[in-house]
């Protein structure tokens, strides 16, 4: 693949290097809990555009369009990838990257045992991928970094999109061109699931600028129960960014994704000063005084969050966690706030009747300072009238037994280290992705124990099936490590144990960091199953 990808190695291993010295001899060594200090080295972007005060925008609703053709138990939809200009900051137009012309993209809804069809049409002017992120889907629909859609009447050549990437020999992907459809068997549990690119090198950069959106998964279990429905049941899609004064995004890589990498003080991971829920600013919703099912996402790069409602309700624990990454819970957890790694959900029920009428209530930020400490606003109705919910969050949620995991059946236990590596950079057992290589080999229908140890702040995602959080740090689970997970938040010096078991699909799969930035720059990894 020549000079240039000599000189993208370099360029990516020695923008890497630089975090080495971010982390030094202090975050990278010590062991200690989350805290919004630590999150992370490499400062924030601050935004050049007037910025307009909290809670003034209302909080947008992602559309949720019928599937084009609904016939012998599939579903077929149809999204156009593509730039467009959004009012994001009031007044100004930002330019995107967007599925179907919005931001986030469009909300699919899928039944669980009816397929799923999903044809991507590529109008950007480089090549995308999409991964769907908690679906249990077969290898050549998962999103493969390098099996790439090209972009429609496009020249580029594959050595042209893959420049900047190791030398990869003759390694390459599933190329379509223009087109591609991505066929999801939806043979799993209800969840709140999503997609968005996963192109090798370029994902910070593609999700920053827009290529994001909802995908929820219903069943029969999940409808049976009185959950809050209709516009009762609201995805939320939390995000940061910074702006340039002409309300164009800012981010600290090359502008024509020519080239993968950041700039030297943000290799830890890019964060902004302004918080976006559904693509608004710190938005304002009115509610009733009734419960609502709350689907929250982080979708952000590297940002953590600390929610909570302020002011909480009369007794506290105000969010009552019904799901996870994976689907509902065995029972709900009362929080009074609840920890968000990137790429991780949290299914929350809140139910505003233990406010008094007119209570603003907002969902504030602990990890966040100034601009990032604030997140959206619920203004609760004014009138005295009683309302009428018959939603309910019944004491016993899932009642299938494949809630059940049982980490004594392992048949082994396999380590992987997530660490800075000097000139590799950001490595998963001190290597850096190469494409078509298999840290490890899994069995269908086989338990194992993953054990996940990290030196920095990592938020690891697994492909293909959900797992279940045997210990952290040898202890029990955290508070937020309960329910079926695809997604796990990890602090400086921490250790947890997952309990893993892949069914259905062989090939290669994904183990990487969700810090985006961390990914873009090698750290992931092939599983295989057989």
């Amino acid at each position: 693949m020549g000079a240039n990808v000599i000189r993208g190695i370099d360029r990516r291993r020695f923008l890497a290097t630089g975090a080495a010295a971010v982390i030094g001899a202090g975050v990278a060594a010590r062991a200690t809990a989350l805290s919004p200090a630590d999150v992370p080295p490499g400062g924030v972007l601050r935004s050049k555009a007037p910025l307009p005060r909290p809670y003034q925008v209302p909080l947008p609703i992602p559309a949720a369009p019928p599937p084009l053709q609904s016939a012998g138990g599939t579903d077929t939809f149809q999204i156009v990838q593509r730039e467009a200009k959004l009012e994001i900051l009031p007044g100004l137009r930002t330019s995107c990257w967007t599925y179907n012309g919005t931001f986030p993209g469009p909300t699919i809804m899928s039944r669980a045992g009816r397929r799923t069809i999903v044809r991507h049409r590529n109008e950007l002017p480089q090549p995308t991928v999409v991964h769907l992120h908690g679906g249990h889907t077969p290898s050549e629909s998962d999103g493969y970094p390098i099996d790439l859609t090209m972009p429609v009447n496009s020249r580029l050549s594959v050595e042209d999109a893959m420049a900047g990437m190791d030398d990869m020999g003759e390694t390459h992907g599933n190329i379509a061109y223009g087109e591609r459809t991505y066929t999801y068997p939806m043979q799993q549990r209800a969840s709140t699931m999503w997609y968005h690119d996963h192109r090798m090198g370029y994902t910070g950069s593609a999700v920053w600028h827009g290529m994001a959106g909802f995908h929820l998964l219903g069943d029969d279990e999940d409808g049976a129960l009185a959950l809050p429905r209709g516009e009762r049941d609201i995805p939320l899609m939390i995000t940061d960014r910074a702006f340039e004064a002409d309300g164009s995004l800012m981010y600290p890589g090359d502008p024509g994704m020519h080239a993968p990498g950041v700039s030297r003080n943000h290799t830890a991971g890019v964060q902004g000063d302004v918080i976006l829920v559904n693509g608004a600013p710190w938005p304002v919703h009115r509610v009733q005084r009734g419960r609502y099912r709350l689907r929250l996402l982080n979708a952000s790069n590297v940002r953590y969050y600390k929610l909570a409602l302020d002011p909480p309700p009369p007794g506290g624990k105000g969010l009552v966690q019904i799901g996870s990454d994976g689907g509902l819970l065995e029972h709900s957890l009362a929080h009074d706030n609840l920890r968000l790694a990137p790429g991780e959900r949290f299914d929350i029920v809140v139910d505003f009747s233990r406010y008094r009428p007119g209570t603003k209530v907002r969902v504030v930020n602990h990890f966040g300072s100034r601009t990032t400490a604030d997140v959206m606003r619920f203004d609760v109705s004014p009138s005295t009238r009683a309302v009428h919910d018959d939603a309910r969050v019944p004491d016993r949620l899932a009642m299938r037994a494949e809630t059940v995991l049982d980490p004594a059946k392992a048949v082994a236990t396999r380590t992987f280290e997530f660490r800075h590596s000097g000139r590799k950079g950001w490595t998963i057992n001190g290597k850096p992705y190469l494409p078509g290589r298999s840290l490890t080999r899994a069995k269908l229908g086989t338990v194992e124990i993953w054990r996940f140890r990290s030196v920095f702040f990592h938020s690891i995602h697994v492909h293909l099936d959900p797992f279940r959080v045997v210990s952290r740090n040898g202890k029990a689970p955290g508070p937020f490590d309960h329910g079926w997970k695809d997604t796990i938040a990890m602090g400086p010096g921490e250790t947890v144990d997952v309990a893993v078991r892949f069914t259905d699909y062989t090939g290669h799969f994904m183990l990487h960091c969700h810090n985006l930035e961390h990914e873009d720059m090698a750290m992931m990894a092939d599983f295989s199953t057989y």
